[in-house]
């Protein structure tokens, strides 16, 4: 992995970023300016995601009180209240796995899509991302994720058990949520705990369509009858994130870049016809990857990377 620094600098479209500007170095060899979210927006995007897990809760607790109700004048009239009673215990054991469902499944579910990113995350304009650049793995989600129990449910149980009256639990409880809570300032990335354990970072999401990003004219060099044809297998092995990259390295024109690219790409299509015409190669490469990209998006197929589905 290879990282930089960037002064921050207004976008394109004149969008604030909160953030810092990095350059990210793919496992492609393709250098990406990414944007490491701010701290505003992760914990923005944190209260949202709080929001709809409480409001799913309650729901889900109205929903069982209702069926409970049903279910203990069904085992009254049924078996007596024995049964009453084994209903309700077995509606407890169900509430509980629904506490742990919302505690834990709701931000591995969401943030091992496609988007990396949970509602609040998606609202407030940011994602999960590898910091090496690869793939985001179910690891470091659940990694990320196991991590946030011992940030902030850990000290809960304590104060429980210790009491209300115990001054010594809450100061502990106090001092254990600081630490963790102010993680994120005293690192350059804005990186929880659980992000440095599982190797991830925030990321703001890009805005731009891909239609959007891409309004320059075709690059010089190229031809109306491409040199080089490419079958359907071959470009559904990227998506609109690599075409973007792709254009970022043939507008740059650096022979090493080129170089590396066009090795990595030419791997994994399995074709060697463009040794020594690199640039021609991927420039071809390129018009017809966007073709494909963008014809699935008028259909309404998106592959949004390489490790989406076509």
């Amino acid at each position: 992995m290879k990282l930089g620094r960037r002064r921050n600098r207004p976008t394109q479209a004149g969008r604030a970023r909160t953030g810092k500007e990095r350059t990210l170095v793919t496992p492609e060899g393709i250098a990406l300016p990414v944007i490491v979210a701010g701290r505003g927006a992760r914990a923005g995007a944190l209260m949202i995601d709080l929001i709809i897990i409480v409001v799913s809760m309650i729901l889900a607790l109205i929903a069982l009180s209702q069926i409970g109700g049903g279910v203990a004048a069904f085992g009254r009239a049924a078996t007596g209240q024995d049964g009453a009673g084994y209903a309700m215990q077995f509606l407890t054991i169900v509430w509980i796995i629904i506490l742990f469902l919302f505690r834990n499944a709701y931000f591995l579910f969401f943030e091992l899509g496609p988007r990396g990113a949970t509602p609040g995350k998606r609202l407030t304009g940011i994602r999960i991302a590898a910091r090496d650049g690869g793939r985001l793995t179910a690891d470091m989600v659940i990694a990320r994720n196991l991590l946030r129990d011992i940030e902030l449910f850990l000290p809960v149980p304590l104060i429980l058990m210790a009491g209300p009256e115990s001054g010594a639990a809450w100061l502990a409880a106090a001092g254990w949520f600081a630490i963790f809570m102010l993680f994120p300032f005293f690192n350059c990335d804005v990186l929880r705990a659980g992000d440095v354990i599982a190797g991830s970072w925030v990321l703001e999401s890009p805005r731009q369509k891909l239609q959007a990003a891409m309004t320059v004219a075709p690059f010089e060099g190229g031809k109306t009858t491409p040199k080089y044809r490419f079958e359907p297998a071959q470009l559904d092995v990227y998506g609109e994130f690599e075409v973007k990259a792709l254009e970022r390295v043939l507008r740059e024109d650096r022979a090493d870049a080129i170089e590396t690219v066009y090795r990595t790409i030419a791997g994994k299509i399995d074709r060697t016809d463009g040794w020594n015409d690199e640039r021609h190669f991927l420039t071809d490469y390129y018009k017809q990857l966007r073709e494909r990209r963008e014809a699935g998006m008028r259909m309404g197929r998106r592959k949004a990377d390489k490790h989406s589905d076509a």
